[in-house]
């Protein structure tokens, strides 16, 4: 293990202590790069804490006095909702952590997992828990970890569903060279960037989110069913020419609606082949 993934494996363990202190406190683990091992020196200690019963404000104020931590950088969420996410800095360390209640979070793994809740920035924290390194409470973090590999070829298939849908940018770049279109260029390449990683996320049963996505190459690494070369040539996309990138983009649409097809047939792909090879054509003046 890299001497910075153990030193923040360490100040993990340190940290859980005095939450776990607390006998409200029934799990924990640390996730993130930590439980990846791809830890550098920008890297956060990523940690959830779960409940019966959410702490108080004046616990959580004492937990972070007895860790040595400083004033809070930022809050998320709401206790009302039955979770919520804090961040402070620990020997220089942003440490963050997620308190959730055990009734709070099973619910949102039947969101996701059986209400196909696929938009919910809670599908990072899904893919978290299953490499995550329990801390506290091994038992209960091991039935979450079971549940959450058990993927449904439902939500697979609404994955697929939901992200298949691309703008048909490679039909009109004589259009886009004429209109000083920069920045909506580059918000389609990257909404079909995320789409296609959406689709193919759902084709191999993987977890995914947009929100904060990292580390794309070694998500795109566990796909089994993707198109050659597929984290290169995504890359390239914002590198290359216009005219070269919005042909490349269309070339991965058409690989993805093609494996869409193969694996998951009884998803509609008219729509998303509907434009391929699809070139806009100027209208002429007549008298």
């Amino acid at each position: 293990m890299d001497n910075r993934t153990q030193y923040l494996l360490e100040l993990a363990k340190n940290n859980v202590k005095a939450y776990i202190a607390n006998p409200k406190t029934k799990a924990a683990m640390v996730a993130g790069s930590v439980a990846e091992g791809l830890c550098d020196e920008y890297s956060d200690c990523d940690m959830s804490i779960y409940y019966d019963e959410l702490p108080s404000e004046e616990e959580l104020q004492l937990v972070r006095q007895q860790n040595q931590g400083s004033e809070r950088l930022w809050i998320l969420g709401n206790r009302e909702d039955g979770g919520f996410a804090e961040s402070y800095l620990v020997n220089g360390v942003e440490c963050q952590f997620g308190h959730v209640t055990i009734a709070q979070w099973e619910t949102d793994i039947s969101n996701i997992l059986t209400g196909h809740d696929i938009q919910s920035p809670l599908m990072k924290a899904m893919s978290g828990t299953s490499v995550g390194i329990p801390l506290y409470g091994a038992t209960l973090i091991q039935q979450w970890k079971a549940k959450i590999a058990n993927y449904p070829d439902e939500l697979a298939q609404k994955m697929v569903e939901h992200y298949l849908k691309f703008f048909a940018i490679w039909g009109m770049q004589e259009k886009f060279a004429r209109r000083d279109t920069t920045l909506w260029y580059y918000q389609i390449l990257v909404e079909s960037a995320q789409n296609l990683l959406g689709v193919l996320a759902g084709l191999n049963h993987l977890y995914y989110s947009t929100f904060q996505f990292k580390r794309m190459s070694r998500f795109i690494e566990q796909m089994e069913i993707a198109p050659e070369n597929l984290a290169d040539r995504l890359e390239r996309l914002f590198y290359q020419a216009q005219p070269v990138a919005v042909n490349q983009l269309e070339a991965l649409v058409r690989e993805t609606v093609e494996l869409v097809e193969i694996h998951i047939p009884q998803v509609d792909t008219l729509l998303a082949k509907r434009r391929l090879g699809w070139r806009q054509q100027p209208w002429k003046l007549t008298k």
